[in-house]
């Protein structure tokens, strides 16, 4: 796969589909390389006559580690912004976005449309409403928009999120087991769970980079995001919002509030799905994204 150096960093992507076609890229969630996005997903979505391109966000899978910076301490980051102060944390969302407006501008895509999943969808509406003039059509994934009043994950996913993982270098089935553990708890019941699919899912991962601090950055570079819903009003290209009705890490009300304060937003809810992408959903979701961006491809003609 190959490597670009984008907003002084160095990011790893991929593309599927012909390299003149209309670009989508894809955005990441907290600490999930850019493999979680699948084949078999960017390819039925590349087979509908677009350029899809995944990459890893900073501080996940073979883009640029910042392992010179220190995890923030968490309760120092939450003191700071109940005193309504900026925290010192390596970076947040808004740097993260300028890595992928910076992948995009080192591919020489003047415009893409923007597809997140979970922190990849608060991601992708930073890049909608901060860089209007790259984005043709925005498609926000079981996201949220930093909203405090809004209902918080269960406590079992909230305890499986905090819980430390085994290290893979010492208990590597320990570490597989926590992965799986974790995927269980934030699937679907509407969807049968594939063990054997999650275990190899997170093997590859773990084969292919692991960096435990990032996931503690980006989840400080989430904290101090804050509140985005005013931000969020000045969006105009078509946006979808898909969200799981049985998430249990970002409940259902987070779709429904990302919609709200988006004018005119589609919002789309699974009923059975959770904080994950079932493959049997894969034909809908593509379907869904491919009609908000030919929303975009009209409006624009």
């Amino acid at each position: 796969m190959p490597k670009l150096e984008a907003n002084g960093i160095a990011i790893e992507y991929e593309s599927f589909g012909a390299s003149d076609a209309e670009p989508i890229l894809l955005v990441s969630g907290l600490g999930v390389q850019m493999i979680r996005w699948t084949v078999a997903f960017c390819e039925l979505l590349a087979s509908h006559g677009y350029r899809v391109i995944r990459f890893d966000n900073r501080d996940v899978g073979l883009s640029t580690h910042f392992n010179d910076s220190p995890v923030p301490d968490f309760t120092t980051v939450a003191l700071a912004l109940g005193r309504g102060e900026q925290p010192d944390v390596p970076y947040t969302l808004y740097d993260m976005a300028d890595d992928a407006i910076g992948l995009l501008d080192a591919l020489e895509i003047e415009r893409a449309h923007i597809v997140g999943r979970s922190m990849g969808g608060m991601i992708a509406q930073v890049i909608a409403s901060e860089h209007p003039h790259r984005a043709l059509s925005l498609t926000s994934i079981m996201s949220g928009t930093g909203n405090p009043g809004l209902p918080p994950a269960t406590p079992e996913a909230m305890a499986v999120l905090t819980r430390r993982a085994p290290d893979p270098s010492e208990d590597e089935e320990g570490f597989l087991a926590h992965s799986v553990a974790f995927s269980r708890v934030i699937a679907g019941p509407g969807y049968p769970f594939d063990e054997a699919a999650q275990r190899a899912q997170s093997l590859a991962e773990v084969k292919r980079a692991y960096n435990p601090a990032g996931f503690g950055r980006q989840i400080a570079a989430i904290a101090v995001a804050g509140d985005r819903r005013s931000r969020l009003n000045s969006i105009a290209i078509p946006t979808l919002v898909i969200h799981g009705a049985s998430d249990p890490l970002m409940p259902v009300e987070a779709g429904e509030d990302t919609a709200a304060n988006i004018g005119d937003a589609t919002l789309l809810v699974f009923e059975g799905m959770g904080h994950d992408l079932p493959p049997a959903l894969y034909e809908a979701i593509v379907r869904a994204i491919v009609g908000n961006a030919l929303l975009a491809t009209r409006t624009s003609a």
